[in-house]
C-alpha cells in the first residue's frame, strides 16, 4: 500500500517571504519548506477544536519583539508594561498553539490506527472466507466425481436388455438372478442419490462462501482507502505540531528572558539574558549534533556489518545487530522474539490488555536502543499513530511495506517521503501507544495485508 499523497502542499506558493523566514526561523531561514510553512497555518484550524482556547493571530510569529525593543521598553514604564503583556500573550500563544497541534496529530493518529486496524480485520476476513470458499470447491469436485462414479457403475449393472428378457421367461433360476441384480441397482441408485446430494450442497456451500469472499474483498478496498486517507490527515497533523513545537523552541527561551529582563529590577542588563539564552541554543546545538554523530556511527556500522554479511552465502541475522543479507535485508533491532504473528490470548500490562491478532512480531531489546530500516525504501508515514504509539511505514516497492512501533516519543529520526538504506538507523526503541514495556513492534506488508515476519523474513536471510 503504497501512499500517493499529492505535492499540492509543494506546489501551492504559500511560502512566507525572506523577510517572514529571517523573522521565524533567524538561524537558518532556508530550512523552511512550503509545506512546513502551510503547516503553521493548519495550528489554526487545530486551535477551533478547542472552545476554550485563545484564537491564535494569523500573523503572531511575525511580530516577535527584539532585544533592543525590549531594552527601550525598559526606559519607559507605560511601555515596559505594555511589552510584558505582548510577550506574556505571545508565549501564551505559542504553548498553546503547540499543544492543541500534538492534541491534534495524537487525535488524527487514533483516527488512523483504528481504520488500518479495521482494513487489516477485513482483509483477513477476505482471505479466510476465500480458504474456505476453496476447500468447498474442491469439496465439491470431489463429490461430482464419485457421483459420476457411481453413475457408470449404476449403467455397467442395469443398462443390458438380456437380463429383462430373462426375468420375463419365468425361469426361477434366472428370474431370482434378476431381481438380486435388480436389488443391487436400487441400491446403487439410493447410493447415487446420496452423492449427487452431497455434491450439490458442497457446490452452493462453495458459490455461498465465493459471493461472501467477494463482498467481504469490497469492504477491504472500501476500508484500505478510508485507511489511506487517514494517514495522510495523519502525517499532515504530524507536520504540524512538528512546526509548532520547533517554533515553540524557536522563540519561547527567547521570550522568557525578554520577558525576565523587563520584570527585572536589579542592575543586571540585557545583556546579560540575552547571552544566557545564547548559552542554552549553543548547548542544545551541540546535544543535537552528538545525537546525530552517534546515529550516524550506528548507521555507518550497521552497513559495513550488512556488507560484510552480503560477502557470504550464509545470510542470516544476528540477534544483536543489523547485519544483512545478499539479499538487501537486515534485522531491524537486536532484541529477543517476546511476541510471534496470530492470534493470541489476552496479555494485560501498563494499564491496557490485548488479544485478537497479532498483526506483527515484538522484538524487545533496551528503551532507546536503535532501530534499523529492513530494507531500502522511502518513508510514507512518520509520526503518532494510536495503539502502534510513535510509527514509521516504510515502502520498499513491488506491494511490499514495513511498519515499526511504539518508538519512544521524540525518537523519529527520519521524515514522510525520506529514502532510507538498509540497516540505517531510522527510530529508538520506546512504549509508546498499547505497549507493555520497550520493544520494537516489526510489521511486514504484501499488497496492504500483513504477513508473517518470520517466515517471510527468513526468505530473506535473516532471522528474527
Amino acid at each position: 500500500m503504497i501512499d500517493e499523497r499529492s505535492t499540492d502542499l509543494e506546489e501551492c506558493d504559500c511560502a512566507p517571504s525572506e523577510r517572514e523566514r529571517r523573522t521565524l526561523w533567524p538561524n537558518n531561514p532556508g530550512m523552511v519548506t512550503r509545506r512546513s510553512a502551510l503547516a503553521l497555518g493548519v495550528l489554526g484550524v487545530a486551535a477551533l477544536g478547542v472552545a476554550a482556547a485563545p484564537r491564535i493571530p494569523a500573523a503572531y510569529a511575525a511580530d516577535y519583539p527584539s532585544w533592543d525593543d525590549v531594552q527601550k521598553a525598559k526606559s519607559n514604564e507605560s511601555a515596559k508594561k505594555a511589552e510584558i503583556s505582548r510577550i506574556e500573550t505571545l508565549i501564551q500563544n505559542l504553548k498553546v498553539a503547540s499543544a492543541q497541534a500534538q492534541a491534534a496529530a495524537e487525535k488524527a493518529g487514533d483516527e488512523y490506527y483504528e481504520a488500518q486496524q479495521a482494513y487489516l480485520d477485513a482483509a483477513r476476513r477476505a482471505d479466510d472466507l476465500q480458504n474456505q470458499a476453496d476447500k468447498q470447491a474442491a469439496t465439491a469436485k470431489d463429490a461430482a466425481d464419485k457421483a459420476g462414479r457411481v453413475a457408470a457403475q449404476l449403467y455397467r449393472k442395469g443398462g443390458d436388455s438380456a437380463s429383462l428378457e430373462l426375468f420375463l421367461s419365468g425361469s426361477a433360476a434366472n428370474a431370482d438372478d434378476l431381481l438380486a441384480r435388480l436389488g443391487t441397482m436400487d441400491k446403487l441408485l439410493d447410493a447415487n442419490q446420496a452423492v449427487y446430494a452431497e455434491a450439490v450442497s458442497a457446490r452452493d456451500s462453495a458459490q455461498s462462501l465465493s459471493d461472501q469472499a467477494k463482498e467481504q474483498r469490497e469492504e477491504r478496498d472500501k476500508l484500505q482507502k478510508i485507511a489511506e486517507q487517514k494517514m495522510v490527515a495523519a502525517q499532515q497533523a504530524a507536520d504540524a505540531a512538528e512546526a509548532a513545537v520547533a517554533a515553540q523552541d524557536s522563540h519561547l527561551d527567547d521570550l522568557e528572558a525578554q520577558l525576565s529582563a523587563l520584570h527585572d529590577t536589579t542592575a543586571k542588563t540585557v545583556v546579560k539574558y540575552q547571552e544566557g539564552v545564547e548559552a542554552r541554543r549553543k548547548a542544545e546545538e551541540a546535544r543535537k549534533r552528538r545525537e546525530a554523530e552517534e546515529r550516524r556511527k550506528a548507521a555507518a556500522a550497521a552497513a559495513a556489518a550488512a556488507k560484510k554479511n552480503q560477502s557470504s552465502s550464509s545470510g542470516g541475522g544476528s540477534s544483536a545487530s543489523a547485519g544483512g543479507s545478499s539479499s538487501g535485508w537486515c534485522r531491524p533491532n537486536g532484541g529477543w522474539q517476546s511476541s510471534g504473528y496470530g492470534p493470541r490470548t489476552v496479555q494485560c500490562g501498563n494499564g491496557y490488555c490485548a488479544s485478537g491478532f497479532h498483526e506483527g512480531v515484538d522484538l524487545a531489546d533496551s528503551c532507546s536502543s536503535n532501530i534499523y530500516a529492513a530494507h531500502s525504501g522511502t518513508v510514507v508515514y512518520a509520526g503518532y499513530n494510536g495503539g502502534y504509539g510513535y510509527y514509521v511505514k516504510i515502502d520498499h516497492g513491488g506491494g511490499i511495506a514495513t511498519g515499526y512501533g511504539h518508538i519512544r516519543q521524540g525518537g523519529i529520526f527520519v521524515r514522510y517521503g525520506q529514502h532510507v538504506s538498509m540497516g540505517q538507523v531510522i527510530a529508538s526503541e520506546g512504549n509508546t501507544g498499547n505497549s507493555f514495556g520497550c520493544h520494537l513492534h516489526f510489521e511486514v506488508y504484501v499488497n496492504g495485508g500483513t504477513t508473517n515476519p518470520i517466515p517471510f523474513m527468513a526468505k530473506r536471510g535473516i532471522s528474527v
